[in-house]
């Protein structure tokens, strides 16, 4: 498979790294610290984007002109998702966006979707979510944190969820989701020791989405 890599920081880094793992070729690496962008993409099956809330919208318009797919990992750039969900329907290509692609993080949102439904009706139980990242991280609170309050949300439970963000050294990413009452507190918690996990989980949506048109997230993908 032929990869295109938009966004060459920590995250895109790793992606290349471990590419030829999934028996993928890099046919190119944009970004603007490496010289600025071509001004024409190289042919490939699918794109891999890291770069910047800002850049997406743009970047999947050149894809689907393309008719080349993409898995999203940027974050920050929901107020956008309309069009650039419109603009991946009409070129036909398939789209993976996701806040997290970890596996374990996507195993540990299913688990809070169950914990939710649990908790909705026991009205002496508040909940809180809180996420720490490195200081280098622009968006707070993170994608994952967001999506994980969405989570909780949609399986019932209307009470007020806190939600706080830790932005401090090179913390990879850690998520917990409390639910506390006057005399027992749950927590659930998701720890990444590195960024491989989430390198890892985007080049197995990038082999998953080829081929397909659509929208998609990760529970697409590991069938969840």
């Amino acid at each position: 498979m032929r990869l295109l890599l938009l966004g060459y920081g920590r995250m895109g880094r790793i992606v290349d790294e471990l590419s030829r793992d999934y028996g993928m070729d890099v046919v190119a690496r944009v970004d603007p610290a490496l010289g600025g962008a071509p001004d024409a993409w190289p042919a490939a099956d699918v794109a891999i984007d890291f770069s910047t809330a800002s850049a997406v919208p743009g970047n999947v318009r050149r894809l689907a002109a393309q008719k080349t797919s993409v898995v999203i990992g940027t974050t920050g750039w929901s107020g956008s998702e309309a069009e650039v969900r419109r603009v991946a329907e009409d070129g036909g290509i398939g789209v993976v966006a996701a806040a997290n692609f970890a596996l374990g993080v996507n195993v540990f949102l299913a688990l809070a979707e169950r914990a939710a439904e649990l908790m909705a009706p026991n009205g002496e139980f508040g909940a809180w979510i809180h996420e720490a990242h490195h200081a280098a991280k622009l968006d707070a609170p993170s994608g994952t944190a967001l999506t994980l309050e969405a989570a909780v949300r949609g399986r019932g439970f209307a009470r007020p969820i806190d939600v706080s963000s830790t932005r401090a050294g090179s913390i990879p990413g850690t998520h917990t989701l409390g639910f506390d009452a006057a005399s027992e507190t749950i927590t659930l918690t998701h720890t990444a020791r590195d960024r491989t996990g989430f390198a890892r989980g985007a080049l197995q949506a990038a082999k998953w989405v080829h081929g397909r048109a659509g929208w998609f997230t990760m529970r697409d993908v590991l069938g969840l």
